[in-house]
């Protein structure tokens, strides 16, 4: 059994309520109804009355799965989220017709459904872009208390296992920070390491990737990796790092040996987090695309309820498992 498999019995054990709002997507369409029929989530899609007429000449069998369809544009909701939402952004000059306008979208109705608690999550991104996707989870459900910074992190399920049994691997940040400094990147690497304890109950392992292994080369952007290596170790001395240390000594217990022999990691990393969002979004690219690795994320972390974001490029089944993350993340954070 994978990790996401394992990831998504659990969920099964413990279903929550997901909105989709990008209910008018055939793939959004598809995976919401597997999660829903396999009892992995309670569904919500919202879409507008024309399209939820139009389903029916969809090639999708809806009978007997639990879906609910949602058009914000007259949902019974719909004053009730516009008040909210003037209330929250008033202070950034919106009025209370701009609320009612912004919150009938789609994005933001379903955030304002999770931060209302009618729903434990939402994901989207299918269609709309990493940076709306986003920026709508950040201005209406917020950020996590004593959170900083909204990072992310992809699950990467190999092709095949490494010489050190890794068979699935966590990349972090390839979505979100573009050029994190030094406090940003630490807690980039805790964020992510939390994540993958508490969601699928691994010891993480960090790696903070760099050019330069045990001070094998000198320049600005290495020093940056070593003074957030520190920082780690300081705030979280209960967390296996290393850095800065190169994909290769990472990964790989023989070059580990012969490049930093004193690595407590010893070419066992299972998180890798990247300098800046440049490398970290090249770094995932080349693992599927080249590497044939499956790709599950962006994950996102950092905000006070689950919310997701998919690739413009993703699949069915890529939705039926960010559904299952998602799941996880609520039942997480309940607990």
């Amino acid at each position: 059994m994978t990790l996401i498999d394992d990831l998504l019995d659990r969920a099964r054990a413990h279903p929550r309520h997901i909105v989709l709002p990008e209910g008018e997507d055939p793939r959004i369409v598809k995976g919401a109804l597997k999660a829903a029929s396999e009892g992995l989530a309670q569904i919500t899609l919202l879409r507008s009355q024309a399209g939820q007429q139009n389903l029916l000449n969809e090639p999708h069998d809806i009978s007997g799965v639990p879906v609910q369809f949602v058009d914000p544009a007259s949902s019974n909701w719909l004053e009730r989220f516009a008040q909210s939402y003037y209330q929250l952004r008033q202070h950034k000059g919106v009025t209370p017709d701009e609320a009612r306008t912004i919150i009938s979208r789609p994005l933001e109705f379903g955030a304002m459904m999770v931060r209302e608690g009618l729903a434990d999550g939402t994901v989207a991104g299918a269609v709309h872009t990493t940076g709306d996707t986003v920026r709508a989870a950040i201005q209406i459900i917020g950020l996590a208390q004593g959170s900083k910074l909204v990072s992310s992190f992809f699950m990467m399920m190999l092709a095949r296992p490494l010489d050190n049994q890794n068979s699935t691997l966590f990349f972090a940040d390839c979505a979100m920070v573009v050029d994190p400094d030094a406090s940003q990147l630490a807690q980039i690497a805790m964020a992510s390491a939390d994540n993958v304890s508490a969601l699928l109950g691994l010891q993480p392992a960090i790696a903070m990737l760099s050019f330069s292994t045990n001070g094998s080369a000198r320049h600005p952007l290495v020093d940056k990796v070593c003074e957030a290596t520190r920082m780690v170790q300081s705030e979280r001395p209960d967390l296996l790092i290393e850095g800065e240390v190169q994909l290769d000594a990472a990964l790989v217990a023989k070059i580990s040996a012969a490049k930093a022999p004193d690595s407590k990691i010893k070419g066992c990393a299972n998180v890798l987090v990247f300098p800046n969002l440049e490398a970290g979004n090249i770094g995932y690219k080349i693992a599927e695309r080249i590497g044939q690795a499956q790709a599950i994320g962006p994950i996102l972390q950092g905000l006070a309820k689950p919310a997701n974001d998919l690739s413009r490029g993703c699949s069915a089944l890529d939705v039926y498992r960010m559904i299952g993350v998602t799941v996880a993340q609520a039942h997480t954070n309940k607990s």
